[in-house]
């Protein structure tokens, strides 16, 4: 039977199967990682066999990273079983766009000989070229397998997986499985960084957003401080893997799990609320930030409950009521105003509003009428000595916005859900898959979005972020983690359906089908005991804030 191929400028038929692979001219072999067949992400040794467009990516493209991304972690996790044998590790994201090796044998620390010699282990790997052979079994071989090898983190995570069978990848007499797809064979990985970061290790790695090279490693300090803190709470609760996850609904209940993840929210409440108290005779303006999906909302309206109950009467002022009209606003890449650029708000008019509220004086606020795409008149406010203002949007956290105040003025708060959860010990789950499932599950429920319409506005949002957010959360004066272990569960039942909307000819069924292969592992969980004033109410509804 004859099809038709396109890829590479060229339009060719056939009459058997072909691998991508093979379509690849020798000299650029190395230069693609996968490629979208009809729209689906497929690993170069995919056999095709009918009418097909293929479109071949390099690490610039996201789904190409997040395979080279999973490729890489699988070598580095081979050159630690070689290298230091029944060592025990842990992936995770972490600062600078890299994933963390933590070391779970807590007596061992990184130093520069590790360094070395894993790097040394992972260059003869990657010069080797080993092969990745991928494997396809019943789930009771794998448990064997686990079972042999120690690795009790698969075995936890496999009684949960849907399928009957498990694909592992053999490289070397190596086996592993990334939940993801692979490249061909090691020698596709050459591009990498290994820093020393104690107590472990920093694996950089080829950007989409950097047009494929590694970015320059810029420490966060205070963004690692509550990763840290993240996962030491998760252990603490059992809720620093899926599978524990799982386990708190089937023994401890639904119910008792909710409220141990909410009193966590609290207690964050409770010392934020401390702090700003302490200094409240300083503090005129509460500025609250963070990137897309973070909760901002709900966020702000229950410090606003805490700090009343301290006798803090907070104005709430919204940075949406100062966007330009849309003609005056910047032009983005995609030739539509950019409403993420803090040069599409009224930088001035905010200033000078905010100076004269905290002078006592009266001040009339702009309200923005996003039917008609334009400022009309809004209330009118005097506020007292012991009224701080708080706003809230992606850019209060920029100095710009509030040059007028002075700094010890400000009380700056990023907000941002960091997540520190994994499937197993080598595959974590991203930060940024979490807040899109938070998104795509509020569009629609809110919006009348389909999945696919926040899907197609995500890389722009995506941009904003690296542009104007990430880089003010060295700066803030408190980190608020906005991440509830429980909410996968309970976003589920709401994602998955939105999800299979997407159809599988789609450009965006590979993010689609992504986020679905994760969500599967996580067990449904009733929402009824959410409480009513719970972050995640405003993704799924029932919120008490809602307007």
């Amino acid at each position: 039977m004859q099809f038709t191929l396109n890829y590479l400028n060229t339009t060719k038929e056939f009459n058997k199967n072909v691998r991508l692979l093979d379509l690849i001219p020798e000299e650029d072999k190395k230069k693609y990682i996968c490629a979208r067949v009809n729209n689906r992400v497929r690993e170069l040794t995919y056999e095709v066999y009918y009418d097909a467009n293929i479109e071949f990516c390099t690490v610039s493209d996201r789904d190409a990273m997040r395979i080279y991304e999973g490729s890489l972690r699988y070598v580095v996790a081979m050159a630690f079983d070689r290298v230091y044998p029944g060592l025990k590790i842990r992936f995770c994201y972490n600062v600078s766009r890299s994933v963390f090796v933590q070391l779970l044998d807590t007596t061992v620390r990184a130093d520069l000989h590790m360094v070395k010699a894993i790097q040394e282990e992972v260059d003869r790997i990657i010069k080797s070229d080993f092969e990745f052979k991928r494997i396809k079994i019943r789930n009771e071989e794998a448990k064997d397998i686990y079972l042999k090898h120690g690795l009790l983190d698969k075995l936890d995570i496999l009684k949960y997986r849907p399928e009957e069978t498990v694909h592992l990848y053999d490289c070397d007499g190596y086996l592993n499985y990334m939940y993801i797809r692979m490249v061909p064979s090691t020698g596709y990985l050459k591009d990498y960084k290994i820093l020393p970061y104690s107590p472990g290790l920093i694996i950089q790695y080829p950007r989409a957003e950097c047009n494929g090279m590694i970015p320059r490693f810029k420490d966060a300090p205070t963004f690692g401080k509550v990763l840290k803190e993240s996962h030491e709470w998760a252990q603490i609760a059992g809720a620093d893997t899926v599978a524990g996850i799982n386990e708190h609904i089937h023994q401890d209940g639904v119910i008792d799990f909710i409220q141990l993840c909410e009193a966590r929210h609290n207690r964050m409440l409770a010392e934020l609320g401390e702090n700003i108290e302490a200094d409240i005779s300083n503090i005129r303006l509460i500025c609250i930030a963070g990137p897309s999906s973070s909760g901002k909302t709900t966020f702000a309206n229950r410090l606003r409950i805490e700090l009343l109950s301290r006798g803090i009467k907070p104005v709430r002022i919204s940075l949406d009521d100062y966007y330009l009209e849309r003609s005056k606003c910047p032009i983005g890449p995609d030739g539509k105003p950019d409403l993420e650029s803090i040069e599409a708000l009224d930088i001035d008019l905010f200033n000078q509003n905010m100076l004269d509220l905290i002078n006592g004086e009266e001040v009339t606020l702009p309200k923005f009428d996003f039917k008609i795409g334009g400022r009309v008149k809004g209330r009118t406010l005097r506020i007292g000595e012991n009224e701080p203002i708080i706003i809230e949007g992606i850019h209060a956290l920029n100095e710009r916005m509030t040059t007028l105040i002075p700094k010890h003025q400000k009380y700056k708060i990023f907000i941002a859900p960091q997540a520190q959860i994994n499937l197993d010990n080598t595959n974590p789950i991203s930060i940024t898959d979490l807040r899109l499932l938070r998104r795509i599950v509020r569009d629609k429920n809110f919006r009348g979005s389909s999945a696919l319409e926040t899907m197609q506005m995500w890389p722009s949002v995506r941009r904003g972020e690296f542009q104007w957010i990430y880089d003010t959360q060295e700066g803030a004066d408190f980190v608020y983690n906005s991440m509830l272990s429980y909410e996968l569960c309970v976003m589920k039942k709401y994602a998955m359906p939105a999800l299979k909307e997407i159809d599988t000819d789609s450009e965006y069924f590979p993010v689609a089908e992504r986020l679905i292969r994760m969500l599967k592992y996580f067990d449904d969980m009733p929402d009824e005991w959410v409480p009513c004033n719970s972050l995640i109410r405003e993704f799924i509804g029932g919120s008490c804030y809602a307007e």
